[in-house]
């Protein structure tokens, strides 16, 4: 991880197979683009390797949870459910909807608490987000269980979780919809790029329409005189980004195989290591190898050990502080501050309540996040460079525990 590390020869073949084409566009021009589909065709194997029936692609995977949620009717006056440790755009994407986003806890695997998320749930809870952050799965069946009770739709934010599995079943499968990101840090990346999974018809339908300014892609007609069951807006992904992303996928197996290679020693050190917890992992679940989680006996080990670490320059994360990853810090957020510059969606109109959202409105997650610490696991890390993870970590240890 990430993907960017290890792009090459396959991507550049894919992109000049396009540009031999000039067609840049994913849709329409069948006698100048010579058979070549390449969004197209990364779909379809994208599909293949989920085990999903669909998959639509977009521009990012912020559009791909927009376009999941309106496919699924999300609309003004609704709650969605989701974890307050994620990236913001999970959050933005409910609001893009009209929606209002409910926080809900994590739990010990760093994702949403299937007993907070039905506790939050109320008349208005449209859908639920559960977010596998860091490459690991979420208590997935629990939550779908909650959800199915309670008939509520599920819509899985993969992003960060690409490969990873419980019972087999990949990530993003077990929901009604399932969203994917490529951006620059993603395991396989576009530059920008999303992708969305689904087994339901209609909702493949639905989105892919709605993605493409309400178009029905009619295959008997001319793009000009497709027909629009309603209106959308251009999510559309084009051909360049297809065809690193064919590029990117043909290489997806072997880059996590690296990852797990390069994450084994450190996570073995970790494990050994007295006073050092390791992030929980559902029953028959497991992840992508991209990050190494663990916790300390408190928050201020846990600072030390950060502080350490990146003090001998290497990459580790304390995202109790991250400004972009855990909602006290999105002071914008807590403030209502939209584009708008109103109360919606948050209060009146078809809402008609006043949610609000404060630093301490997750105290679970907070005593959770301040022990945590993690380390990025990236493709080219070489022999020295784990070897001297691992010195520094039991080094760190020693002082510190």
């Amino acid at each position: 991880m990430p993907g960017y590390e290890w792009l090459g020869e396959s991507e550049k073949e894919h992109i000049n197979d396009v540009l031999d084409t000039g067609i840049l566009f994913r849709y329409e021009f069948k006698d100048d683009r010579k058979g070549v589909y390449k969004v197209r065709e990364f779909e379809e194997k994208f599909a293949q390797y989920t085990g999903a029936a669909y998959a639509h692609a977009v521009p990012s995977g912020s559009v791909a949870l927009k376009v999941a949620l309106t496919a699924l009717g999300v609309r003004p006056g609704d709650e969605v459910i989701t974890q307050g440790f994620t990236f913001i755009a999970t959050f933005e994407a409910i609001m893009e909807c009209g929606a209002v986003p409910v926080p809900a806890e994590i739990d010990d695997t760093l994702n949403l608490d299937p007993e907070d998320f039905e506790r939050k749930i109320t008349d208005k809870t449209r859908a639920v987000i559960p977010v596998h952050m860091l490459g690991s799965p979420a208590r997935i069946p629990e939550i779908i269980d909650i959800a199915r009770k309670h008939n509520i739709r599920v819509v899985e934010d993969t992003a960060q979780a690409l490969g990873a599995a419980v019972g087999g079943k990949k990530l993003g499968t077990w929901g009604d919809m399932g969203t994917f990101s490529f951006d620059f840090y993603k395991t396989i990346t576009t530059g920008e790029g999303g992708m969305i999974v689904t087994n339901d018809r209609d909702l493949y339908v639905r989105a892919s329409e709605y993605a493409d300014h309400g178009h029905d892609h009619n295959p008997d007609v001319g793009r000009a005189m497709e027909g629009r069951n309603f209106l959308g807006f251009n999510y559309r992904m084009n051909e360049l980004q297809g065809a690193v992303g064919l590029g990117q996928l043909g290489k997806l197996g072997d880059m996590m195989q690296r990852q797990q290679e390069n994450q084994t020693l450190i996570r073995e050190t970790l494990e050994s290591l007295e006073g050092v917890t390791m992030r929980a992992m559902p029953e028959n679940g497991k992840d992508s190898y991209t990050h190494i989680c663990f916790s300390l006996p408190n928050a201020e080990k846990a600072m030390a050990f950060h502080k350490h670490l990146t003090e001998k320059g290497l990459s580790a994360i304390y995202f109790k502080n991250n400004f972009w990853h855990f909602l006290p810090n999105w002071e914008h957020l807590i403030e209502r501050k939209t584009a708008w510059n109103s109360e919606y969606p948050f209060a009146g109109g078809p809402y008609g309540g006043d949610f609000r959202y404060s630093k301490d409105m997750l105290p679970k997650s907070s005593a959770i996040l301040e022990k945590l610490v993690v380390i990025p696991i990236l493709l080219q890390m070489d022999e020295d460079l784990i070897q001297r993870i691992v010195m520094e970590l039991q080094a760190t240890a020693e002082e510190i525990l």
